[in-house]
């Protein structure tokens, strides 16, 4: 059995051989006279070669106390650093074989009061779960409305293996964001359907699956309660792409990626959009890109053929048209520690229609009427975001969003047609502790459509989410 010194031992023999040592120096020096009277010359010498060897058997002792001590704190270290790097492995996820495997997501509630000034959302519409300028009514009798879902809860899994000197990853998401409720679906169960968000992997530079466009970057999105926030004045498209990453120095990159086409137009008989699927090329885009810790900035352009089939004075006739589209955004980080940010966005274009506000309105006007010809609509949005970072748990965004619909003047255009849109927004959040957000929000917003009736919205909300 391994015998444990005490830690009080050393320090009691020292002060205990100290105060020897202390009492026999002092004899030595006060007495000098009596000494010589009662001891010889050699007496004496032996007392002080005792001291000496005294005095050199403590500074060992001590130097002992000091080695093991410092062995002591190295060893601590070391347990130290072993937890540090066994938590590090864990976050990364787990391995097989030569891949690593990694899930994660998050579960957000939300619940939310709304006041319609002109009219009432039908049941199982996006629009009275989260913002969508397109569905607020216009021309009827204001009506209110509560409820309160989680469906906006998330979930992902990540891979990554190792190639030959580069590592091939793949991430799959699944959200219910954007799934149609089924009508009733409140009385009992609420059920919804896993909806697929993005689906890609990348290798090197490339990038290939379901992903954001090129033409977008959706982290200048602001921090909202909601979906997605100013929705009228964002790029918002998740689709497949083909894209190829250049970097070009520090923190700058060059995108170049062709993505899946669809054409969307309205008729002048009516407001709903119809989507054609005969186009003949993808979508083009470019990006160029900057990123550093408290900057963040981008120019986009997007180059699209719009194709459609239809019928015309002369019987079938088919119809393209070239659009284009350029955008441009930031994030500056400001203020004590970069707690505070501005993010801005603003998009131009013609036939780009699909791209803003979740295809708020159409590429273009067909009418089946002049030949099937097409006719491109312009269009103008953008949203500026200001957060506030009031302490390290307590934070407020305030954003404000719009979005203009320039229809050409020779095409006649129903008048339910969206020609803008407006909202603006604050909250607050909290987190009380790390990976739990509390928030609450009031939007207002108001859409305008082409006969010139508008509705308004008024929406509080909260909302609850913890991330893993």
């Amino acid at each position: 059995m391994t015998r444990t010194r005490s830690a009080l031992a050393p320090t009691t023999r020292y002060w205990q051989r100290g105060a020897a040592i202390g009492a026999l120096t002092s004899a030595v020096v006060a007495g000098p006279g009596v000494m010589a009277q009662t001891q010889s010359e050699a007496a004496l010498a032996a007392r002080l070669n005792q001291l000496e060897a005294a005095v050199t058997a403590l500074k060992s002792e001590l130097q002992a106390a000091r080695t093991d001590q410092q062995a002591s704190a190295q060893i601590a270290q070391k347990a130290d650093d072993r937890v540090a790097a066994l938590e590090s492995k864990s976050a990364e996820g787990f391995q097989i074989g030569g891949t690593t495997f990694r899930i994660g997501g998050f579960v957000k509630m939300v619940g939310s009061a709304t006041r319609y000034d002109d009219g009432a959302v039908p049941g199982g519409a996006l629009g009275k779960e989260f913002y969508l300028p397109q569905q607020i009514p216009v021309g009827g009798r204001s009506s209110r409305d509560m409820i309160g879902h989680a469906r906006q809860s998330r979930l992902f899994f990540e891979t990554d293996t190792v190639v030959g000197a580069k590592a091939l990853k793949s991430h799959i998401e699944f959200d219910f964001g954007l799934a149609t409720a089924p009508v009733g679906a409140q009385r009992a169960t609420n059920p919804y359907t896993p909806t697929l968000r993005r689906a890609f992997f990348t290798y090197g530079n490339w990038l290939l699956g379901q992903e954001w466009t090129t033409f977008q970057n959706p982290v200048l999105l602001p921090e909202t309660t909601d979906y997605v926030g100013p929705m009228e004045g964002t790029v918002f498209v998740r689709q497949l792409i083909a894209q190829y990453r250049q970097p070009l120095g520090d923190n700058l990159s060059l995108y170049l990626a062709a993505e899946n086409p669809q054409t969307e137009t309205v008729t002048s008989v009516a407001a709903a959009l119809v989507d054609h699927d005969n186009d003949r090329m993808p979508d083009l885009v470019a990006k160029l890109a900057y990123k550093s810790k408290a900057l963040e900035w981008h120019v986009a352009g997007l180059i699209r053929m719009l194709s459609v089939t239809g019928e015309g004075q002369g019987g079938a006739q088919d119809d393209r048209a070239m659009g284009w589209g350029v955008s441009g955004g930031a994030r500056i980080d400001f203020g004590p520690q970069g707690r505070h940010d501005l993010r801005v966005l603003a998009t131009y274009g013609r036939g780009i229609g699909r791209y803003l506000g979740l295809g708020a309105v159409a590429d273009a006007v067909h009418d089946p009427g002049q030949a099937g010809r097409l006719a491109l609509v312009k269009n103008l949005s953008g949203y500026a975001a200001v957060k506030l970072g009031w302490s390290d748990g307590l934070r407020s965004t305030f954003m404000a969003g719009y979005h203009r619909a320039i229809y050409p003047s020779d095409f006649a255009v129903p008048g339910l047609a969206d020609r803008t849109a407006y909202s603006l927004a604050g909250n607050l959040f909290w987190s009380p502790v790390k990976h739990l957000d509390l928030g609450i929000e009031y939007r207002h917003a108001q859409r305008n459509v082409v006969s010139g009736l508008k509705g308004q919205m008024d929406r509080l909300e909260v909302a609850a989410k913890y991330t893993f």
